[in-house]
């Protein structure tokens, strides 16, 4: 399961009419869903505060249906892909933090009428931050969504500080991998879950190396007792889970039983004044939950995935502090393939489109990191964690 990423093939001239975009069409019954590619109108003249931008490369990240149907945003054909990376070509008359040329990485806005899956697209300036020279174009599209849910989670929600012990579910997934390095960059002790044995192998190979590494691929290890014997009984201060179980063993799907704590769990292993970020967003508390929460002076908040670029993320990904755990990139013509398999099975890892100006399918090697590598809103520039 991956962070895909696209690496686009520019044949597009300005002379022509019409380009292609990905978009995704949703049954009558919203079981089954479509990608394919639409031809759309060559865009106009950037106006205003709008950027007008030629994609180099757009993460694929699994498409939250539910919340746009909550929202009511559907569509006969919704766009695909948001996190994009790419050059500036012409900026409107309001525009002043941009100018043509200019390397770009941000996050399309939810109603935005443009795919990132194509070779042009439109965006307001306060969705896009500089890219830094040095990171490439998959690194900066496929690390910016999980490089701000982690910074959201753990220096917003949670206050990370040095000495703190933080548990992070799931760390071999893209969030995961980004919120270890944070952690670790601000010198947390850091404990984590592994859902398979590849996962452990990949946690127990990062440098700085995790406090402990928990294996609950055979759904025997007692995420619990093992946070509660490494902190000295003390209990974990931050806790970044993966989603957990709300209800009796007899409810829950075999999967979730293995692999996900119960919420008590968390409850128990949580510190006095911890902090609990939940990416859960059906969480269910009953009182008994709510009285120990409020006698440990503990608290609850949701990470939503609907949050705006920082600059600070692309900083940390120049400065080597955020190592992504990418696939290798794919082109553009597979991307409704990828799409596919993003949305059947919530990619752990990142995979990319990419838009090169070339007609060769391969790419230079020097622009791509396999897994196997290991090494891995607005524009606000905010102080650094």
């Amino acid at each position: 399961m991956s962070t895909y990423v696209t690496h686009m093939e520019h044949r597009h001239s300005s002379n022509e009419v019409t380009m292609k975009g990905l978009y995704f069409q949703q049954s009558s019954t919203n079981e089954k869903i479509t990608f394919v590619f639409q031809e759309r109108e060559n865009l106009p003249v950037a106006e205003d505060n709008y950027v007008k931008l030629q994609v180099k490369a757009c993460a694929l990240s699994h498409i939250n249906t539910k919340l746009l149907a909550e929202m009511k945003m559907e569509k006969d054909f919704f766009p695909v892909g948001r996190e994009i990376a790419g050059i500036v070509l012409d900026v409107g008359s309001k525009v002043s933090f941009f100018q043509p040329d200019d390397e770009v990485v941000g996050i399309l806005p939810l109603d935005s009428e443009d795919p990132g899956l194509c070779e042009v697209v439109r965006v307001h300036e306060h969705y896009l931050v500089h890219k830094p020279e040095k990171v490439t174009w998959t690194d900066a599209a496929g690390t910016v969504r999980d490089g701000v849910r982690a910074y959201t989670a753990l220096h917003y929600l949670s206050r990370l500080s040095p000495g703190k012990w933080v548990l992070i579910m799931d760390g071999a997934s893209a969030l995961g991998t980004i919120a270890i390095q944070l952690a670790h960059h601000r010198g947390a002790k850091v404990i984590s879950t592994a859902c398979s044995l590849e996962d452990k192998q990949y946690l127990e190979g990062l440098r700085p190396a995790l406090a402990r590494v928990i294996d609950v691929s055979s759904g025997k290890a007692h995420v619990a007792e093992s946070c509660l014997e490494e902190t000295g009984g003390l209990g974990v201060d931050i806790v970044l889970d993966a989603g957990v179980r709300l209800y009796s063993k007899d409810d829950e799907p075999a999967v979730k039983l293995q692999l996900l704590p119960h919420k008590h769990d968390i409850l128990t292993l949580l510190g006095v004044g911890g902090h609990w970020v939940t990416t859960e967003e059906n969480l269910q508390l009953d009182p008994p939950d709510s009285h120990c929460l409020f006698l440990k002076g503990a608290t609850v908040a949701f990470l939503n995935d609907e949050l705006r670029v920082l600059k600070d993320v692309m900083e940390k990904l120049a400065a080597g502090v955020f190592r992504p755990r990418l696939e290798e990139p794919i082109p553009l013509h597979e991307a409704p393939v990828s799409m596919a398999m993003v949305q059947e099975n919530q990619g752990r890892k990142k995979q990319s489109s990419v838009h090169e100006p070339t007609p060769v399918l391969k790419f230079p090697g020097k622009l791509f990191r396999k897994v196997k590598d290991k090494s891995r809103v607005p524009s606000l520039s905010l102080s650094p964690c």
